[in-house]
């Protein structure tokens, strides 16, 4: 396995340290092919995955979040009838997929339709993560008013 040192990175890029233990942990699941999915890109804030999952009822799937890890799971019921098979085809096995998900992502729906499994993801910045401009001040500059207003009420606490 080859390590990757990223501190070339971590000297100019502030709060990334999981970074570096995601991409691992990415490197190392296993790819595996059961069931198929997709994963769009819906508009610039909405991502769905789409799984094949025909077979399952919604009682047998399940969907859950924790420490922004999306884990879809389905378990099926054992035939207790005795079938003899000349050829089996048919996938009849539970599974367990992980989605890391990105910080702010939800899952806002989820919807089985025609054997797919829809799960509708949607990233949402809290109004005090997005971006906002900052005032720079000289010497002799003035401050907002609304900043004048503290800034009185901060010296009259002192005096």
């Amino acid at each position: 396995m080859t390590n990757i040192d990223f501190s070339p990175l971590f000297r100019s890029m502030i709060g990334f340290d999981r970074l570096s233990s995601a991409l691992e942990n990415a490197y190392r699941s296993e790819p595996g092919g059961y069931p198929p999915y997709n994963v769009e890109v819906s508009g610039e804030s909405d991502y769905r995955i789409t799984m094949a999952v025909a077979g399952f009822s919604p009682s047998e799937l399940s969907l859950e979040v924790k420490e922004n890890i999306l884990t879809v799971s389905g378990s099926r019921a054992e035939d207790d009838k005795e079938s003899r098979f000349l050829y089996r085809g048919i996938a009849n096995r539970g599974f367990e997929r992980k989605f890391q998900l990105a910080d702010y992502v939800r899952v806002v729906d989820a919807r089985l339709e025609n054997g797919l499994l829809h799960i509708e993801l949607r990233r949402e910045i809290p109004e005090a993560m997005k971006p906002r401009k900052i005032q720079i001040r000289g010497e002799g500059g003035t401050l907002l008013e609304g900043e004048k207003v503290k800034e009185t009420e901060k010296l009259k606490a002192v005096a």
